[in-house]
């Protein structure tokens, strides 16, 4: 118990301080960006007086380093600033979209990781089949295709030929049917190619062998023993596939018009909202460190041999 507490004190005090290694390296680049916020605000016929104002209100004609310990004062009381544009705080903002990014990316990862599982496991217990490798030459063909030109081509059909569903937004649940089945896609894709490869490596050891020669039924060969020992690289990256997920996918909501965290990301860039693009990879950041760390507790639960010391 004692090594545990230990072990998480000192997992979180190093997430501490890669968020704050990524807030100095945020600040830097925010700084370096060749875009005046006083213009954002004002407006680019704005008099040289208003931009002065607003550049003093700002605090931004402060050293940088007075400027960053602000920062760092604003973010330790969950204040990620407001946004030029609309006034609004960024973290309304991000609560706002987070729901349908969380929709959207859990549905498709939900959907892609078990089909990819199970495609996955049942070419592995059949490796140099025709199943295997008609699945290995669609996994390799299917990794190639970018996720904006595959958002494209279904829309194109499935909304602009067919008309089943629409061709973007969001409301009802008709409209989580393709940017989810665009995203479950590639997953499946992924997963069943990464499944294959650890589970195959894993039925080649001995104790499959000697389970099989004890007549362990193929079910619990391949779903038990097989899998819950090729489980710990794919929780890994299932639990950095969850925080990028989660932080908006860019391209695909982007695509299909999702009102997520990824197109709030885009709009910012575009827009030259500081404030707000800042404050969306920050909590993408945070995002992919709590993964790290659930997976680091997940790896004694799925294998007792691993000591978190």
């Amino acid at each position: 118990m004692m090594a545990l507490l230990g072990y998480l004190i000192r997992r979180v005090f190093r997430a501490i301080t890669t968020l704050l290694g990524t807030t100095l390296i945020l600040f830097v680049l925010v700084r370096v960006v060749p875009a005046n916020p006083a213009v954002s605000i004002a407006g680019p016929k704005a008099d040289p007086e208003t931009l002065a104002a607003i550049r003093k209100d700002l605090g931004l004609d402060d050293p940088l380093a007075v400027q960053y310990g602000r920062y760092l004062e604003r973010l330790v009381h969950g204040d990620l600033g407001r946004s030029y544009l609309t006034g609004r705080r960024v973290t309304e903002a991000i609560g706002e979209r987070l729901p349908a990014t969380a929709k959207l990316g859990l549905t498709a990862l939900a959907v892609g990781f078990f089909l990819g599982l199970l495609i996955g496991i049942v070419t592995a217990a059949r490796q140099g089949s025709a199943a295997d490798i008609g699945v290995l030459i669609a996994t390799l063909v299917g990794l190639s295709i970018p996720t904006f030109w595959l958002g494209n081509v279904l829309i194109y059909f499935f909304g602009y030929r067919l008309r089943w569903l629409p061709l973007g937004g969001a409301g009802a649940l008709r409209h989580l049917v393709l940017p989810a089945a665009t995203l479950a896609i590639v997953e499946l894709f992924f997963y069943a190619r990464f499944v294959h490869t650890n589970v195959g490596g894993t039925l080649a050891s001995d104790y499959i062998r000697t389970a099989r020669a004890k007549g362990v039924p193929p079910l619990r060969l391949y779903f038990v023993h097989a899998l819950r020992n090729a489980l710990i690289p794919v929780v890994t990256l299932l639990g950095l596939d969850v925080a990028a997920l989660m932080s908006g996918v860019t391209l695909t909501e982007t695509v299909f018009n999702w009102p997520g965290l990824g197109r709030l990301a885009v709009q910012s860039v575009f827009q030259l909202d500081i404030p707000v693009l800042a404050g969306t990879v920050l909590f993408s950041a945070a995002l992919v460190l709590v993964a790290n760390l659930v997976v680091d507790l997940l790896y004694g639960v799925i294998d007792p041999r691993v000591r978190h010391g």
